[in-house]
């Protein structure tokens, strides 16, 4: 099955058709720059240039750089004000010319977007316990799983270290600005990570952004952290294939039981794809094994 996923970044906005079967890009993404300011409008219109790259007709799956609830944007730190408070979603899906022409938006924060995908068919699949995948690139994301279910809207790149906002010190844009080394990133990157191992314990941490294609310049001189510490898988892409996730789970109602049965079969009621707001929902907090049911 193939669905179309969009990842809204700070710097880019890339997406492409999702093969959910193998849970890797069916063509080649097609990247716009993201526009500055970055105003709602101004990357609807991207968002839409992106889809129409590919003639698509269906269901879409977005991603954005903050907290998402309910379709609505909550938080924008490395956007446009304007998307604060903002019915995002809907915003998205009349630009793409409503539910009338076939392409309903699915709207979800960008890291969780990813650790999903990461978790389903990347770098934590079949792992249990706590697992934190982090998003380096403009600022930082964070996707928190507890034994497979995801906890959304974290924001760790927002916690305080040494009284700098984390991303602002160890994200790939910090690198970049400042003109660090490899050996200097790592180092601060390793401070980070300590400080959320600190607070939360988890057993693996995941690595994304695209920057994880270059792990091995920068991972290697990380020490110190009781967690073992991997590349994504997905790499960059993780970001377009959980958001063809979740606009697939939209569509198709409720997920699967935890045990892999379906909805309706006598263990519990089956429930109608209502509004993608709710059925966004259902995908986050389900097994990440989820969804297998539309293949």
């Amino acid at each position: 099955m193939r669905v179309f996923g969009v990842d809204i970044g700070g710097s880019g906005i890339k997406g492409a058709p999702v093969d959910l079967a193998r849970g890797d890009l069916a063509e080649e993404r097609h990247k716009v720059l993201t526009p500055h300011p970055a105003t709602p409008e101004a990357v609807a219109d991207c968002v839409r240039e992106v889809v129409d790259h590919f003639g698509w007709s269906g269901p879409v799956g977005a991603t954005f750089p903050g907290v998402v609830t309910d379709g609505t944007t909550r938080t924008a730190a490395n956007v446009d004000q304007g998307w604060i408070g903002l019915g995002a979603e809907a915003l998205l899906t009349g630009r793409l010319g409503g539910e009338a022409a076939g392409r309903p938006v699915t709207l979800l924060n960008d890291a969780d977007a990813a650790g999903l995908a990461e978790m389903r068919y990347g770098a934590g699949s079949g792992r249990t316990g706590t697992v934190i995948v982090l998003t380096l690139g403009t600022g930082i994301g964070s996707a928190v799983f507890s034994d497979g279910r995801l906890v959304p809207n974290t924001e760790f790149g927002h916690l305080e270290l040494h009284g700098h906002d984390a991303e602002k010190r160890a994200s790939t844009k910090a690198k970049e600005d400042e003109g660090l080394s490899w050996h200097h990133w790592a180092h601060r990157v390793q401070k980070y990570l300590a400080h959320v191992e600190m607070l939360f314990s988890p057993e693996l941490f995941v690595i994304g952004g695209g920057v994880s294609r270059k792990a091995e310049k920068f991972l290697p001189l990380i020490e110190g952290i009781r967690a073992e510490i991997v590349p994504a898988q997905l790499q960059n892409n993780a970001g377009i294939v959980g958001a063809a996730m979740a606009a697939h789970a939209a569509r198709a109602g409720e997920p699967p039981a935890a045990d892999g049965s379906p909805a309706g079969d006598g263990r519990r009621p089956a429930t109608a794809a209502g509004s993608a707001a709710r059925a966004v929902r259902s995908a986050v907090d389900s097994p990440v094994g989820w969804p297998d049911a539309g293949r």
